[in-house]
């Protein structure tokens, strides 16, 4: 099977997050032959390579690129998310620090492809050091022609904004992201309306993660049926694993969609340290529910894990040992989730607090057997029924723990304190 080389091209290239440096790796030619085809004819290839978005969902990028309307009298916009909060995912910002131009080379023919003439890269505040990149690659491109006005002698103009957002996870999600640009709270909205319709300013607006858009000059220098060959069917091309928590070798690994979620630990990630034992993985980050030893051949693609009631999301994937306390793993999780609450809906706002109290109190040696089963239904009353994704991101994992780690539950209710005395708070704290 070929392994792509999207991402780790720049580690063979010498100040690679420079113009200079893409350039010379064949950067930007997909966007002057882009920019020679019809937009119809750049979203057909995206739908035909399969290319589903790497922000969480993998909805299939070139079917969300065609739901913009072709006969609106509005502007339309594209949103590139660049609010990388997800626990456990960082990705994006290599891609942002080491290589921005192939994002914005991505943003630009999306662009053309939706028939949008400004972009807003949204970016998490708490990364200046990627913002800093970003801002000079932006203006080397527009130095060079390959952003502003009638790039490659098209007729076409594209203008791409930086927005530092605040440092709130809930912008992660789309619509909350759209109304922070917009200077409002960043709080979801609810849907439909559906952005493609009805998006920033009221306007068509596409919003795709850094990975993806990353991923489009290659599919077009190369072809749909070139990105078809990797990975597996319908979960088509490469992923950027992001590998942490008790493992030898944490880091960044772009493999084909599809691996084992324990080759990808033991043979990349070097195992597990201290010759100590595999107890639990999260696969897509803090919001997905979590895997246990018998799940660790479970194929790293998007159906794979959705069959056993998880996602790939972001493909953070933290690995934790048989030194982990889980009951002190679902407390953090509930504390992050209740501290990032935009508080909208009732099921998260009441539920995330609850469910850090109860957990706090089992943990502490204070429970009692019957918080359990309540916090499994208040877990079951979250999923399904807010705004956004923020409550099942919480109750997720958490079922997940409390269902499969029961017994360590009932161990802390029973004596009266945490069996692990603490040596590992969670991969999270």
């Amino acid at each position: 099977m070929p392994e792509l080389k999207i991402i780790r091209n720049y580690t063979e290239r010498e100040n690679s997050h420079t113009l200079e440096s893409y350039v010379s790796s064949g950067g930007y030619k997909a966007l002057d032959k882009a920019l020679k085809l019809q937009p119809e004819e750049i979203i057909e290839t995206i739908k035909r390579s399969g290319l589903r978005g790497r922000g969480g969902a993998g909805f299939p990028t070139g079917i969300k690129w065609g739901f913009i309307p072709r006969d609106s009298k509005k502007p339309v916009y594209l949103c590139c998310n660049a609010d990388e909060s997800e626990p456990g995912s960082f990705k994006d910002r290599e891609i942002m620090e080491q290589d921005p131009h192939q994002m914005l080379e991505g943003i630009a023919i999306a662009c053309y492809a939706i028939g949008s003439h400004k972009a807003y890269i949204y970016i998490r505040g708490e990364m200046p050091y990627a913002a800093k990149i970003i801002t000079e690659a932006i203006n080397e491109a527009y130095k060079k022609a390959y952003l502003g006005e009638n790039i490659y002698n098209s007729g076409f103009d594209i203008d791409i904004v930086l927005f530092k957002g605040a440092g709130a996870y809930i912008c992660g999600e789309e619509t909350a992201l759209l109304e922070s640009i917009e200077g409002k709270n960043g709080e979801p909205r609810p849907k439909p309306p559906f952005p493609a319709q009805i998006g920033l300013f009221g306007c068509p607006t596409i919003i795709n993660n850094v990975e993806t858009l990353a991923f489009v000059p290659h599919i077009i220098n190369n072809g749909a049926e070139w990105f078809l060959e990797i990975g597996q069917p319908k979960n088509t091309g490469t992923k950027i694993y992001g590998l942490s928590g008790k493992v030898n070798k944490p880091g960044l690994y772009e493999l084909p969609l599809g691996i084992p979620i324990g080759q990808l630990i033991e043979e990349y990630g070097g195992g597990i340290p201290n010759g100590r034992k595999i107890k639990a993985m999260s696969p897509g980050g803090s919001s997905s529910a979590i895997l246990d030893v018998s799940e660790i051949y479970i194929p790293m693609d998007f159906d794979s894990l959705a069959e056993v009631g998880s996602m790939l999301g972001t493909a953070g994937v933290t690995v934790m040992d048989d030194e982990t306390c889980m009951v002190r793993v679902a407390q953090n999780l509930a504390h992050f989730y209740r501290d990032e609450s935009c508080g909208q809906c009732v099921q998260c706002r009441e539920g995330t607090w609850w469910l850090e109290m109860m957990l706090s109190k089992i943990e502490a040696g204070n429970g009692s057997m019957e918080y359990i089963d309540i916090l499994l239904d208040a877990c079951s009353q979250m999923r399904g029924t807010t705004i956004c994704a923020l409550a099942d991101g919480c109750a997720m994992p958490i079922e997940s723990i409390i269902t499969k780690f029961r017994d360590e539950f009932e161990q802390h209710i029973t004596s009266g304190k945490c069996p692990f005395d603490n040596k590992y708070m969670g991969s999270w704290g």
